[in-house]
């Protein structure tokens, strides 16, 4: 029945609801709290997978090397058919293109986390209730852990995986966070990234148009302040 717990499903809608509805108070969520929660996975969900897309569509018109082998693999497992979900796991070459977009142009470009108790990190003290900025983009591009190519556009760095790309320190790679407080639809991103961008290569090349200006931007999400200006090609076998 609606009126009962179960009643509300288990999506996250669901879980929400059920949370506004407790009769336990030390695990009641009010209604402020269940709205703000639609708020940030609506807003956050779709701006930071736009963002990606929009990035990894600016770096493979640039690097059209990749996009021929990214739409290479995708017609291997795909052919001309709607990428079907069981095997989008299998795109390692898109994997490897995500990762290192996501490396650049993180759609967060800073994280905060709020210390709960006073905390020593190395030599600083942190007091509690401190609000801390991490700043993502400093740490993804930070030679001395990605090497003097920091700042190119390198997908094989992650060919091995992000331990081997990152030297075995997996904190220097953070696009949706990490530990506890990482971000809950990362799996859900990353696929809906991988999807969307399959269905692009399988019906078109692209490069940036010459009228493009490069100024990214941080507006809720790293994105491009003038927009992506690319031109899109039906994508022909033969040219390949």
């Amino acid at each position: 029945m609606f009126g009962e717990l179960d009643g509300y499903g288990h999506d996250l809608f669901g879980l929400l609801l059920n949370a506004y509805h407790d009769s336990d108070e030390t695990r009641k969520i009010s209604l402020d709290d269940l709205i703000d929660q639609c708020k940030n996975f609506y807003l956050a969900g779709q701006e930071t997978s736009a963002s990606a897309l929009t990035w990894i569509v600016f770096l493979l018109s640039v690097h059209t090397d990749w996009q021929d082998k990214a739409r290479k693999e995708v017609l291997e497992l795909f052919g001309q058919q709607i990428p079907s979900q069981d095997r989008i796991a299998k795109l390692r070459i898109m994997g490897m293109v995500i990762n290192e977009s996501l490396r650049l142009y993180t759609p967060n470009a800073i994280l905060m986390r709020r210390v709960e108790r006073e905390t020593r990190l190395g030599k600083i003290t942190v007091p509690a209730n401190t609000e801390v900025y991490i700043s993502t983009l400093a740490v993804h591009q930070n030679p001395e852990i990605w090497g003097e190519d920091a700042l190119l556009f390198k997908p094989d760095r992650f060919a091995d995986g992000v331990v081997k790309a990152t030297n075995s320190n997996i904190a220097a790679f953070l696009p949706f966070g990490l530990g506890p407080r990482n971000c809950a639809g990362m799996n859900f991103a990353i696929t809906e990234t991988k999807l969307a961008l399959s269905m692009i290569l399988q019906h078109y090349s692209f490069t940036l148009s010459p009228t493009y200006a490069h100024c990214p931007t941080e507006v809720l999400t790293m994105c491009p302040q003038h927009g992506v200006q690319v031109i899109l090609q039906p994508y022909e076998p033969n040219l390949l």
